[in-house]
């Protein structure tokens, strides 16, 4: 999973991934079923993406899926040389924990379902073919308000850890994915403070409920402004990203996968996330673990565009997701050279669309 210059390409959409490309183009896709499995199985099935991809994060959906040739999708990922993974979380609730502020994305702190029947989930992924997992948990900045607050933070990193060691009990490595979202007006400072705050108190709950760290993964956000808040360079958020990992994740760590996260409607979201992780491993090139990539969108909106539905734009569009991951493999070494990929830019960003993640 982590070995050099790979990363992992996030395809656990539970709608239509084109829906949260937050393309004006992407968007005119049909959510079908049909479509569904037509675009993963293009992704799937693109010549040599695992010389950049070690692993893919499914959707419950796409685990039991096949192709329109009757192949498993699982099948598809492994026989590629590349690891099936699962999406365990079941979203969380907007009505939030009691008593907790309403933050940036509208509704209180809170964190996900899933817990209950998660150990029967988890056996039953594995012998579907699945080898490792994700949660998500979100966590919201508002410095003004306190958030995140302590409560949030806590109930969100036991959450993680309690999903971790029931993930390892069935033979699945477990990504670690706190989220601090970008929504918001804070400072790339606020962001570092909270970040921080929350990394030291995952791998204490990771530690009190005895995960093997070295059988598990971070997948954390990258330390950025808000939406809203004065931008921050390339540079900036390199050292302010690295310092907080520095502080706060142990070297038995073997890999930190970071995720996109949003972007301002200005900015090419696929290249800025490429550049960011550039410029960490450009200017940190020896740290304990490896930096790399869990990407979604910033993997494939230049794909999606490029595919829009048509089984004739296929092999375009397996060209545009192999460029780019490549390029983010590029970034992985901090050797990308900035410009040097294709994508479809800034010009046709709109809202993300879609439901519940």
């Amino acid at each position: 999973m982590s070995a050099p210059g790979k990363g992992f390409l996030a395809s656990d959409e539970s709608a239509g991934p084109w829906l949260r490309a937050g393309h004006s183009e992407a968007k005119k896709i049909d959510d079908t079923i049909e479509n569904r499995a037509a675009y993963r199985s293009l992704c799937f099935k693109t010549p040599n993406l695992s010389d950049s991809i070690s692993g893919v994060i499914l959707h419950w959906e796409t685990l039991f899926q096949t192709d329109a040739d009757g192949n498993k999708m699982v099948d598809l990922i492994t026989s590629a040389g590349m690891l099936p993974g699962i999406k365990l979380d079941k979203g969380y609730d907007k009505a939030g924990l009691p008593g907790t502020a309403v933050g940036p994305l509208g509704h209180p702190e809170t964190w996900c379902k899933g817990i209950d029947d998660l150990d029967k989930r988890c056996a039953e992924a594995y012998t579907q073919g699945a080898r490792f997992a994700k949660w998500r948990n979100v966590l919201q900045i508002d410095p003004a308000n306190g958030l995140p607050s302590d409560l949030s933070i806590m109930m969100a990193v036991q959450n993680l850890a309690q999903y971790a060691v029931i993930c390892q009990k069935n033979g699945l490595v477990p990504i670690v994915e706190p989220e601090i979202v970008p929504n918001g007006s804070h400072s790339i400072e606020a962001c570092a403070v909270a970040t921080e705050k929350v990394l030291v108190a995952q791998f204490a709950a990771l530690k009190l409920h005895g995960v093997y760290l070295e059988g598990a993964v971070l997948k954390p956000n990258m330390v950025k402004n808000g939406l809203g808040g004065p931008r921050a360079t390339a540079e900036e958020i390199a050292v302010a990203t690295v310092t907080v990992l520095k502080r706060t994740v142990p070297s038995a760590m073997p890999g930190i996968f970071f995720l996109s996260g949003e972007t301002v409607l200005d900015e090419d979201n696929e290249e800025t996330a490429t550049l960011n992780l550039n410029m960490m491993n450009k200017l940190f090139p020896s740290l304990p673990w490896s930096l790399s990539f869990s990407y979604g969108k910033a993997l494939q909106k230049t794909c999606i565009v490029t595919w829009m539905g048509k089984k004739e734009n296929i092999g375009a569009a397996q060209t545009a997701l192999y460029n780019r991951s490549k390029a983010n493999s590029d970034a992985c070494k901090g050797t990308y050279v900035p410009g040097s990929c294709a994508s479809v830019g800034a010009a046709g960003n709109v809202e993300m669309q879609g439901g519940a993640y």
